[in-house]
């Protein structure tokens, strides 16, 4: 098993894990480096650009690492939303439901 947990169940995924420990670190690291490096590379100063590539490096990385897990979300979470809708949309009609 990588560092990364790549394959995501909707339960494991809807948990704290050191995936998203990571990605807090990554973004706050990346906005800051983004920020400081689109200042300076407005000012032209050499550093600035070099400093933006390495924000955008970890931004790329920071999507690398939690994607796989809020794409299982958002699915269970889609699947979630459409029964509700199916319900809402059966009590609309007034039919009834068997539970």
């Amino acid at each position: 098993m990588g560092l990364i947990r790549r394959q995501w169940t909707a339960k494991d995924a809807d948990e704290w894990g050191k995936e998203d420990w990571i990605a807090i670190v990554l973004s706050v690291t990346s906005y800051i480096t983004l920020s400081i490096g689109s200042a300076l590379s407005f000012l032209l100063l050499p550093v600035g650009f070099v400093v933006l590539g390495i924000g955008i490096f970890i931004t790329l990385l920071m999507y690398w690492v939690i994607d796989p897990k809020l794409k299982t979300i958002s699915e269970e979470y889609e699947k979630k939303q459409k029964e509700y809708l199916l319900q809402i949309e059966g009590i609309q009609k007034w039919e009834t439901t068997h539970e």
